[in-house]
């Protein structure tokens, strides 16, 4: 997270700095055939663990890039909860990665892309800001937006052009 005294401005400098490692993220993800989702966690202003998606590679269904970065994460820090923390996605997380960060008690998610189809932290859920739950997440959305979303269309037409690929269908 930013410092205090940061303007608007400062913050999303920092912020566009971080996204571009979790884009770094999402291509390497890219090149080993997953869907291309990077997720880096800073905690004070440091980053604390960086992955992409590998569900297909791991063969587990759980191991999305926000997953693989919250498990790196508290355990290079000996804590499951990471409560000054920023995780910065490429895609907008699903109810399983909302679920966790929650669990973690990170404090703010950054994100690019918006996912219509599965995303919970403003498409089709709100968890993170959720009154019935014990904790908030401070959610920012859009950030390089176009950037993210461009990444994931572009990796899905070659995956058509290709005729599929692993994992199967989607």
């Amino acid at each position: 997270m930013t410092g205090q005294g940061e303007d608007s401005g400062d913050i999303m400098e920092v912020d566009g700095q971080w996204m571009q490692v979790a884009l770094a993220e999402a291509r390497r993800a890219a090149a080993q055939g997953e869907v291309p989702v990077g997720a880096v966690l800073v905690a004070g202003g440091v980053a604390v663990a960086a992955a992409g998606n590998a569900p297909i590679s791991l063969n587990d269904p759980t191991a999305h890039a926000e997953i693989l970065a919250l498990r790196q994460a508290a355990a290079r820090l000996g804590n499951y909860r990471l409560p000054e923390a920023t995780l910065y996605v490429t895609l907008e997380p699903c109810a399983m990665c909302m679920g966790a960060m929650l669990q973690a008690r990170v404090a703010r998610l950054v994100y690019g892309a918006d996912d219509p189809k599965s995303g919970a932290a403003r498409s089709l859920y709100t968890l993170g800001e959720d009154p019935r739950l014990n904790h908030r997440i401070v959610v920012v959305r859009g950030l390089m937006a176009e950037e993210c979303g461009n990444l994931l269309k572009e990796f899905f037409r070659r995956r058509r052009q290709a005729g599929g690929g692993p994992g199967g269908p989607f």
